[in-house]
């Protein structure tokens, strides 16, 4: 097996190499379409045939020639989205080589929110990232964001990985245990002192942008 970690400095989003060099088959989680020349070569250096573009969130609205240019990479598209599209469901897998990605519904950052579970690893994009995306500084969906955490995230095994779509104070993992006992969010404040939070998160972004 291979795995590789990218991070871009720039908005400290990063993206995931998983691939079976056997079976020389690959899946990207979370690429980004400013990375494409450097996602590109590392298949090609190691002859992988990519099988999947994985997105744990996507802001095409914000970023309207984002997928038209991740294209390139010639694999189908999993979004959340587009589930009902490519006939997929909750506890889906999607194979590459001799493994398989597990595809959980998480909503929250965005309405159609998903994680992916590979192995002992959970890629689930913003969700505990809460205000560090780039590109939406507060959640669209907050209650369905705390069941997504609480409910789900919460409730794997403490040894998971769990790896972000956004560094948060230059790491990429942490584990379910860790998340669960010291996240300041989720760990600290009850369900309506959270929802709270982000409404003022919320409001203050249209204050701002009034002006």
């Amino acid at each position: 097996m291979y795995f590789r970690i990218l991070h871009n400095e720039a908005s400290g989003e990063l993206t995931y190499l998983l691939a079976d060099q056997d079976a020389r088959e690959a899946v990207l989680v979370d690429p980004h379409a400013c990375d494409m020349p450097v996602l590109l070569a590392l298949l090609a250096e190691r002859d992988l045939r990519l099988r999947w573009v994985l997105r744990t969130h996507q802001h095409d609205a914000l970023q309207p020639d984002e997928r038209t240019k991740l294209a390139r990479l010639g694999a189908p598209f999993v979004q959340g989205d587009m589930l009902d599209a490519l006939r997929l469901n909750e506890g889906a897998v999607l194979p590459f080589g001799g493994e398989l990605v597990r595809v959980l519904p998480t909503p929250g950052h965005t309405p159609t929110c998903l994680s992916f579970g590979w192995r002992d690893r959970l890629f689930c994009g913003g969700l505990l990232a809460v205000a560090a995306c780039p590109h939406q500084p507060h959640p669209a969906a907050p209650e369905a964001l705390w069941d997504s955490v609480t409910q789900r995230i919460f409730t794997l095994p403490d040894e998971t990985l769990l790896f972000a779509g956004h560094e948060q104070r230059a790491r990429a993992v942490s584990t379910v245990l860790e998340q669960r006992r010291w996240h300041p969010f989720f760990a600290s404040l009850t369900r309506d002192e959270f929802l709270a939070h982000m409404a003022a998160l919320s409001q203050k972004k249209l204050l701002v942008s009034t002006f």
